[in-house]
């Protein structure tokens, strides 16, 4: 069994094991910002809401999500303190720290306040995602463990959501809203003191010789086919309509599970999403990218069509469990598919603008799976959604996967 393990784990050097250390602490860290969502929907809900509005809520509050290239951008050009990484992780982590503190120690009633700290909030998350992606992408690449690293962050951040699938659902039954915010603002904490004792990156200054040569790699990758195509694939394959806030609405109006129910549902996902991640560790060591996106696409489609036994606790748990695992091989394939499509040089602004792509994607998908269930119902929405999935077979030939993954360099197996 040891050696088994031994053979499976692909971070061999010290400095892969040091990597993955720090993407699993920051990640879950992030994971835990989800703890406040549950309760903030149902909160919302017993105040009149309708599932469109509460859609509304969430996207405004994302927005942060969607100008990642921004952060990129600023890490990449211009150092901070002579760092471009560790300064900014140690002021965006504050800032999430902060504006979650203020919503749970103050406890705002008036709706624009919450709007406001829980938006700040997430942009000092979404910076903190942005340098951290930047470090595994510039050291992934590096040492040939994109894949393996992004299934460390997702299985952690996923583990975190076991959490806050238990917690939350507990806080929802009760309404603890600010102690939902109080709990969440920890974390930021956490990456801060993480980051601060593990990366280790030189001294560096913002030249004008470097600052042309990364300008010139922008344009270039601006100009060239390969990132937009790589964008449009990835924005098609997320925005399928989702379930959105609606599920809620489903599992407590139509199905009668309580809040408490709910959260050990979103826990039993996440523990799926959690072997997901481990499985696609070795899997993206082994199989072609393109072959695993097409196999991944498949599953998707089918397990969305699934959802129309969801009818009780008993297929609930059942369905949420395997779709988190269905769910996280999905999604890694596509990221990893980010990582690797990200010219050199530039890695933090074109890994930030894809992931942009993708947060924008998933988050209108939610929007509209929101006002679709209000206009349709459940069972038509699974229908919608499971067809523009499979859809997105007909794009894989456009991406050229094969050029892509050949370009990053030969695929190594783990030692058998």
């Amino acid at each position: 069994m040891l050696d088994l393990v031994r053979r499976l784990n692909a971070f061999k050097s010290r400095d892969a094991q040091r990597y993955a250390a720090l993407f699993a602490v920051v990640y879950f860290a992030q994971g835990m910002w989800y703890l406040p969502n549950q309760t903030i929907t149902i909160v919302f809900k017993d105040a009149g809401f309708s599932a469109g509005a509460i859609a509304n809520f969430f996207v405004v509050t994302a927005t942060p999500w969607l100008i990642k290239p921004v952060y990129g951008m600023v890490s990449d050009f211009f150092p901070l303190f002579g760092r471009r990484r560790l300064s900014y992780l140690v002021l965006s982590s504050a800032l999430a720290a902060g504006a979650g503190f203020g919503l749970g120690l103050t406890a705002p009633r008036d709706y624009w306040t919450v709007v406001a700290l829980f938006t700040a909030m997430g942009l000092g998350l979404a910076f903190t995602d942005v340098l951290v992606d930047a470090l595994m992408v510039e050291n992934g690449r590096r040492l040939d463990l994109t894949g393996a690293f992004q299934s460390v962050q997702w299985a952690a951040i996923y583990t975190s959501s076991i959490v806050v699938g238990v917690a939350g659902g507990w806080m929802a039954e009760g309404r603890r809203l600010p102690l939902a915010f109080v709990v969440a603002a920890l974390f930021p904490l956490l990456s801060l003191a993480m980051a601060g004792g593990v990366v280790r990156e030189p001294r560096t200054r913002a030249d004008r010789a470097a600052l042309r040569e990364r300008m010139r790699a922008v344009r270039a990758a601006l100009r060239g086919r390969e990132v937009w195509v790589v964008a449009g694939f990835i924005f098609f394959f997320t925005f399928s309509p989702s379930f959105g806030p609606g599920f809620l609405f489903y599992q407590t109006d139509r199905l009668g599970f309580s809040q408490q129910f709910i959260g050990t549902l979103g826990a039993l996902q996440s523990i799926g999403s959690v072997l997901g991640a481990l499985t696609y560790a070795p899997l993206s060591r082994r199989w072609p990218l393109r072959r695993t996106i097409n196999v991944a696409i498949g599953l998707s489609t089918l397990w969305t069509l699934v959802y129309l036994l969801y009818r009780g606790p008993w297929s609930g748990m059942v369905i949420d469990f395997t779709n988190g695992w269905v769910y996280m091989v999905t999604t890694l394939a596509f990221l990893d598919l980010a990582a690797k499509a990200c010219p050199p040089a530039v890695e933090g602004t074109f890994f930030a603008l894809l992931m942009s792509v993708y947060n924008a994607g998933a988050q209108l998908s939610q929007w509209a799976g929101g006002h679709l269930y209000v206009l349709i119902g459940f069972e038509k929405l699974v229908l919608i959604s499971a067809l523009a999935t499979a859809l997105t077979w007909l794009l894989v030939p456009l991406v050229h996967i094969e050029a892509i993954e050949a370009r990053v360099g030969p695929r190594s197996e783990a030692p058998s």
